[in-house]
């Protein structure tokens, strides 16, 4: 039989005969609200997790951006829930409204905070306004939900707060898994936040309009229905011009021309290429905004993290990170080397280093020896099961900016390096610069002893980055010998005389007074953070 304003009680509920005339039953009238609670859950999600993956990308402290966007959202959330009371009074408007306004904060919320970081230097003043904008609007949405349904259908308070947040905290869970898995690889940031305020502002004004199409004036609704389509003109055509405005932003964060640009899950990859008077081109490349190597000096870094080590037995090279192929370069130059273990994080960094043809060219088509062999996964986790020892272990990650990196520069993963190195085995770590972020580069060191490695720090001097320092270790009672191997390749930086003069360290930067980094206490962010700022 078909419902109109009242339906039969269900257990629990008490029921009360409905105020609105909607022309259609109630259950389905409810299930459309519901289906708009689920919606714009799912949006506000995105809009939250957008903010935090884009601080961590473009600030590097993913704790710090994390904590900044979710307490600011959920106290703006509660203040945006008191501000909604009196507009309880009027729901479906009230409600549009918010919708609008939602859509258009969020959608264009990573467009401003890129344009703050690039152009003003103001991203953690633009972050905190545009996070409490969202939240506010966002906690304004449930009371006005709730009003719409109790006028569909009132319940008791109980059932209908079940009904309410079971649809918002699914509609999260679609967000939640949508954003890493959908969004940011196929549209990119700005893109698919602004794809959201879309399907944001569909859902909440379309289907609360339609439906309660007879409980507001048609002037009303024709304003109301004009703003949806304003709303979406504007985001609309800020997604045709998204590519422009991101290429434009981007460039002014770099100094050379960009030649290539990729957001992956975990990073975004940008290489800048500038060819001088001399016609030596410059290829540079960066992950989250962090230079990796410069094309013009990369054989200073990468002779001096690879070949020291290659003095000891090398017959089974691991090498964690680079995945750009250069340390790998350096490997394969020795003959003696029979297999060659690379394990990066990013298919997509492993990719361009195999098929851009100038990165291919630098590494010397690394990839394509038959020694070596590449792994996708995450080092950390892919060390925990591993039942394999190798003679030489390089550790070539970035640097330890959040606590997601931190953990592959902490005493328990240098642990679990020692137990798969095989008797006589030895590690090299990139260790930072001693000279820009001495406490980094000491902690580093100390982390290293702490896992039970006797430890040789020394350090080069590498232009694009400054004085560059790194850590020979192996599981022994004596520090490793620091040499090169008697059959060392030809080198154009790295000899003798400059190896034995790097583990000399000015006074100013010997080592100090600092802790160990654990996976419970991952002081290296804080020392990074602390470091780097003013560099």
């Amino acid at each position: 039989m078909a419902e109109d304003t009242a339906v039969r009680a269900e257990p629990g509920e008490a029921v009360e005969e409905g105020r609105a005339s909607l022309g259609i039953p109630a259950r389905v009238a409810r299930a459309l609200v519901l289906a708009a609670v689920f919606t714009c859950a799912a949006c506000g999600l995105v809009y939250e997790l957008a903010l935090v993956a884009l601080g961590s990308y473009l600030m590097g402290n993913s704790v710090t951006q994390a904590s900044i966007v979710l307490s600011v959202m959920v106290f703006a959330m509660g203040v945006g829930s008191l501000l909604a009371k009196p507009l309880r009074r009027w729901p479906v408007p009230a409600f549009a409204i918010v919708e609008a306004l939602l859509a258009l904060v969020g959608g264009l919320s990573v467009l401003a905070l890129y344009a703050a970081f690039a152009w003003l230097s103001l991203y953690n003043p633009v972050l905190i306004v545009v996070a409490f904008l969202v939240g506010a609007l966002i906690g304004a949405e449930l009371p006005l939900l709730m009003t719409l349904l109790q006028r569909i259908r009132r319940q008791e308070a109980g059932a209908a707060v079940a009904d309410l947040f079971a649809a918002d905290y699914v509609g999260a869970l679609l967000g939640g898994l949508a954003f890493p898995f959908l969004l940011l690889p196929v549209f990119g940031h700005i893109r698919g936040a602004l794809l959201v305020g879309a399907v944001n502002v569909v859902a909440g004004i379309a289907v609360v309009l339609w439906l309660f199409r007879r409980e507001v004036g048609r002037g009303v609704q024709a304003a109301l229905w004009s703003t949806m389509v304003a709303v979406l003109v504007v985001l609309g055509g800020t997604y045709v011009m998204a590519d422009e405005f991101e290429v434009s932003a981007r460039q002014v964060l770099y100094r050379d021309p960009i030649v290539l640009s990729k957001q992956t899950p975990y990073q975004e990859i940008v290489i800048t290429r500038q060819v001088a008077l001399s016609g030596r081109p410059d290829l540079r490349l960066f992950l989250n905004g962090d230079l990796q190597f410069s094309s013009v000096d990369e054989y200073r870094y990468h002779e001096s993290l690879v070949h020291p080590i290659m003095s000891g037995p090398h017959g089974k090279v691991l090498v964690l990170g680079g995945g750009d192929g250069l340390a790998l370069r350096e490997v394969l130059r020795y003959e003696s080397v029979r297999s060659a273990t690379l394990v990066e994080l990013d298919p997509e960094m492993l990719r361009l280093a195999r098929e851009y043809g100038p990165l291919a060219a630098l590494n010397d088509r690394a990839f394509e020896d038959p020694r070596a062999r590449t792994v996708e996964a995450d080092a950390f986790t892919w060390l925990r099961g591993l039942n394999e020892q190798f003679d030489t272990v390089i550790v070539d990650m970035p640097d330890p900016d959040d606590v997601a990196t931190a953990k592959l520069y902490s005493v328990e993963f240098y642990g679990m390096v020692k137990r798969v190195l095989a008797p006589g085995g030895r590690m090299v770590v990139q260790s930072g610069s001693p000279y820009f972020a001495p406490k980094s580069f000491w902690s580093i060191e100390k982390s290293i002893a702490a896992a039970g490695l006797a430890t040789v720090p020394y350090h080069v001097d590498v232009p694009s980055f400054g004085d560059w320092g790194y850590v020979l270790a192996a599981p022994t009672e004596k520090p490793p010998a620091l040499r090169l191997a008697s059959g060392v390749p030809g080198l154009r930086f790295m000899d003798e005389q400059l190896l034995q003069a790097s583990t000399v360290f000015p006074k100013d930067r010997r080592a100090r007074d600092v802790e160990t980094n654990t996976l419970a206490h991952p002081h290296l962010v804080k020392y990074q953070e602390q470091e780097w700022k003013g560099a």
